[in-house]
């Protein structure tokens, strides 16, 4: 019996001295209550505590926690009933108010999301709910955090997983879409035959003016090619009379003329006379025929001598 107290008392002693020892790992945080009062926070460390009159009544992670808010029935403005379940993350940023500001702050946290969510979806359409899921997740947030700073609690984010309405509803909006996609099909198949038909048109119609232009220019350039031709022989014309009247001018020029004449007479009737089909006519005044040959006669007499 002797040796057993000894044995006995040190084990108590280091019951005693391990008790006493406390190791708080990083990003938590403990609550120490003295006789059943609230003592202070032990943060990451170690620390010492008094046996038998102080203990730890509280542990707390300070790291965010995702919580699953459960899937429940909301009803929107247009009272249709969705089937809702959502994700909220956390964190506990005040050890003392999480341990004694609230029985069960993860409950208490979910609870209010829920009836928060009911409330901000009941203020909108079916349409609207999927559109504006940022502002749903923005008001549940708000008015979460808002009542978790008692809890020593900060509400971060909310986030929607599922919106699921019912089944017909779901079949109702799928035939929408259907709709609404063989609407927009038809749009641009219709805009597509009309871009269609106002390129051809406009091909047309520069094709017609490209024509156009094209018989324009002819035409002038035509035009500029007669005129250069009048203008031309026109100017070889009167060059030739401008060189006839000289002619005459000069000594035996008329003489010369009067034969030229003469020549391209007689040629003239010999002409006629050799084709058996034409009918000769014979002028009435032979004498001017016979005055001209008998001038033609003396030019070339005068030329000879």
């Amino acid at each position: 019996m002797d040796f057993i107290l000894p044995y006995a008392l040190g084990i108590f002693i280091f019951f005693t001295v391990a008790q006493s020892i406390k190791i708080v790992p990083q990003q938590h945080a403990w609550i120490k209550e003295r006789l059943g009062k609230y003592a202070g926070t032990l943060g990451p460390g170690l620390h010492l505590i008094i046996p038998f009159l102080d203990r730890i009544s509280y542990k707390h992670s300070l790291k965010e926690i995702a919580l699953d808010v459960p899937s429940q029935v909301c009803i929107t403005k247009d009272n249709t009933q969705l089937q809702v379940d959502g994700i909220l993350y956390f964190q506990v940023t005040d050890a003392m108010r999480a341990s004694y500001g609230s029985s069960d702050y993860e409950n208490a946290i979910t609870q209010l999301a829920q009836t928060s969510l009911r409330s901000v979806i009941g203020k909108l359409e079916l349409d609207k709910t999927f559109e504006e899921r940022d502002m749903i997740n923005a008001q549940v947030v708000s008015a979460v955090d808002e009542a978790a700073l008692n809890w020593g609690v900060k509400v971060l984010r909310y986030e929607i997983k599922d919106l699921m309405p019912p089944k017909v509803i779901l079949q109702a909006m799928q035939a929408q879409i259907t709709a609404e996609r063989e609407k927009r099909a038809l749009i641009a198949a219709s805009e597509g035959r009309r871009q269609e038909q106002i390129n051809i048109a406009t091909g047309e119609r520069e094709a017609f003016i490209a024509r156009s232009e094209g018989e324009k220019q002819a035409a002038i350039n035509k035009a500029q090619g007669e005129a250069a031709a009048i203008t031309t022989v026109a100017e070889a014309t009167a060059q030739a009379l401008e060189r006839v009247a000289t002619a005459t001018r000069v000594e035996g020029g008329a003489e010369a003329m009067q034969l030229k004449v003469a020549e391209s007479a007689v040629h003239a009737y010999s002409q006629v006379a050799k084709d058996a089909n034409t009918t000769l006519i014979i002028p009435n005044n032979l004498t001017e025929i016979t005055g001209l040959l008998a001038s033609a006669m003396r030019v070339m007499g005068t030329t000879k001598a």
